[in-house]
């Protein structure tokens, strides 16, 4: 079963929380084969593995290196962004959120 939403949660090098963003999947696959999922900006963008591994994608120039970011599936009758179960995964290694 593929999940349609995730919660992607930025931490800085402190482990303290910086900012909670949703995601939806969209029809793109990443360079790993799995889902590409985006914020309704577009601006964040992340290939989601089945294991919960995140890679932020970059979708445009000034984006800061995320320290680490986790993804929480959201279930899929969640429309007010409660956390559902938690598909964990490493930080990616690609670029980050833009800094706000």
């Amino acid at each position: 079963m593929s999940i349609s939403r995730y919660e992607l949660v930025f931490t800085d090098v402190t482990g303290a929380t910086q900012d909670v963003v949703v995601v939806e999947r969209t029809l793109y696959k990443g360079s790993g084969g799995h889902p590409v999922y985006t914020d309704p900006t577009g601006i964040i963008r992340a290939e989601i593995s089945d294991r919960g591994e995140v890679r932020v994608m970059p979708s445009g120039g000034h984006q800061d290196p995320a320290h680490a970011v986790r993804a929480r599936a959201l279930p899929e009758n969640d429309t007010e962004g409660d956390t559902g179960g938690d598909a964990e995964g490493p930080a990616g290694s690609g670029p980050a959120a833009p800094s706000a």
